[in-house]
């Protein structure tokens, strides 16, 4: 049994939530956010809290249960105070810097390169450290992980870009031997 399906979704206030048909819409002010549930889970609007439960009885039900769940509840602290990603460039020469919808970084490689910021998020660069922001939980997470796949940290200088909470676990280098 889903423990995280269980317990109801308190909606913040400013936010107003309906259920059309078996989407949920949350919407704060001109902002819409909207969770297509394909009616595999029974939603029940009660105030300011939203209650999911399982449609059947089957392992799957329970899954999308607990999934719909965390899902809306992403939405709703997205609308209400939004995500953040903080990334750390390491090295000699590495810089990053905003030009407009594109983030410019100069990795070491002979050319520069160039990320396209999505539509929806807000990308900072404040010396060392890149900062991105946005509304939707997976989109702020998923713009992240490509800017690291660019030059992940390496374990011997630790250059390269990393998560600012990320530990990069040092190897030691050549020994120098007789």
């Amino acid at each position: 049994m889903s423990r995280i399906g269980k317990t109801p979704v308190t909606v913040p206030s400013g936010i107003e939530v309906s259920l059309d048909g078996t989407t949920l819409v949350a919407k704060k002010g001109n902002l819409e956010k909207r969770l297509e549930t394909h009616g595999r889970v029974n939603i029940t609007i009660d105030g300011n809290e939203v209650q999911f439960s399982r449609k059947g009885d089957d392992k799957q039900s329970s899954a999308f249960w607990g999934t719909y769940r965390a899902l809306f509840n992403n939405i709703l602290i997205g609308l209400d105070k939004g995500f953040e990603k903080s990334l750390e460039i390491n090295g000699v020469g590495y810089r990053a810097a905003v030009e407009g919808k594109t983030l410019v970084l100069q990795l070491g490689f002979s050319h520069p390169v160039n990320f396209e910021i999505p539509e929806g998020l807000e990308v900072k660069v404040d010396k060392n450290i890149i900062t991105i922001k946005g509304t939707d939980k997976q989109q702020v997470g998923q713009a992240a992980a490509e800017i690291r796949s660019f030059r992940p940290p390496e374990p011997y200088k630790g250059k390269g870009v990393k998560y600012t909470d990320e530990v990069i676990i040092r190897k030691a280098g050549k020994a120098a031997g007789k």
